[in-house]
């Protein structure tokens, strides 16, 4: 059994899914960590995240991978947990930019695919029902109002510590 839960940043996906998989008793799996891990890996390569030949070439030389267990998910990056590293503001953005590039979709996907093919999943994120799991058991697209989205994650950057205003998000 596959849950596809799709919808825009801030929107309450991750929440969703990981009350779904509780409730359920089945994995989450929060296929923006994936992306983060490769932001995070243009950052400390140094290389421009919007440039869409460096971040293929840095794709073609990164592994990343997930573990799924009772106790959540563990982000792999080269073979280092990074799960708590890949929550910056810094790496989101990173995060946002490279996965724009083409062949860097392709290869996460592949990944999600993969993860989502070994067990029974609650799996959120961008394109999830559409791209990622388009034969999904269920499909939910979560939205909400652009001041709901912004206060989500301006909370969320206020528990991290980052200094900004719900103005600028």
């Amino acid at each position: 059994m596959t849950i596809a839960i799709d919808g825009p940043v801030g929107a309450g996906k991750s929440t969703i899914a990981q009350g779904v998989a509780d409730a359920l008793g089945i994995l989450h799996l929060d296929t923006g960590a994936m992306y983060r891990a490769m932001g995070l890996k243009a950052l400390r390569a140094g290389i421009d995240p919007k440039d869409p030949a460096a971040a293929e070439a840095l794709c073609a030389e990164t592994n990343i991978a997930v573990e799924m267990g009772p106790a959540g998910q563990k982000t792999l990056l080269d073979g280092e947990d990074v799960s708590n590293l890949i929550r910056t503001p810094e790496v989101g953005a990173a995060a946002s930019a490279v996965s724009t590039v083409k062949a860097v979709r392709r290869r996460m996907v592949a990944l999600q695919q993969a993860c989502a093919a070994k067990a029974d999943m609650v799996v959120d994120g961008r394109d999830i029902g559409t791209v990622v799991l388009p034969n999904a058991t269920c499909k939910f697209f979560l939205t909400a109002s652009p001041e709901v989205r912004a206060r989500r994650r301006f909370l969320e950057m206020q528990q991290k510590g980052a200094a900004c205003s719900y103005e600028e998000i």
